[in-house]
């Protein structure tokens, strides 16, 4: 697999983590559970990378493949009053990824990020590496580090 920039991002910062390949499926109802599937995670620790806007402002949200944002909650997250999902098209433009794909690494412009704090304690986590088709593992710790990011309650 090729590199990206957010594969990149992590190794100028010596952070360690594994790729995992699998077969994108383009029609699959929900892309973080297919890629969960097809490497036989656990759907809860194989996360999306989801752009919103909370007052107006980009952040990006990373949480698990099975579960849904409460924007309520996000919205407090990042010290907001309302938060909705970004468009498709935005995201891709903000970020320089197409959507499937997108990773919290490597984004062409860096944006306040949260992860779901329910998966902050676990060993590993499988998130986007910025392309479809290519997860990477990485301790939490290691990817709230590298993103400056923060563990915050994002679910419904």
């Amino acid at each position: 697999m090729a590199a990206t920039r957010g594969t990149d991002q992590l190794t100028r910062a010596g952070i360690p983590f594994t790729l995992h390949p699998y077969d994108y499926d383009p029609g699959a109802e929900k892309i973080g559970i297919a890629a969960a599937a097809a490497l036989s995670l656990d759907p809860h620790l194989a996360l999306k990378s989801l752009m919103v806007e909370v007052d107006g402002k980009p952040a990006c949200c990373v949480i698990p493949s099975d579960a849904s944002l409460s924007m309520k909650k996000v919205a407090a997250a990042f010290g907001g009053k309302q938060a909705a999902m970004m468009l498709p098209a935005k995201a891709e433009k903000l970020t320089g990824y197409h959507t499937g794909g997108i990773s919290p690494f490597g984004q062409r412009r860096a944006v306040p990020t949260g992860f779901e704090a329910s998966v902050c304690g676990a060993e590993k986590v499988w998130i986007n590496a910025g392309q479809r088709g290519l997860l990477l593992g990485i301790a939490p710790g290691d990817a709230l580090a590298v993103t400056g990011g923060k563990a915050v309650a994002l679910i419904a």
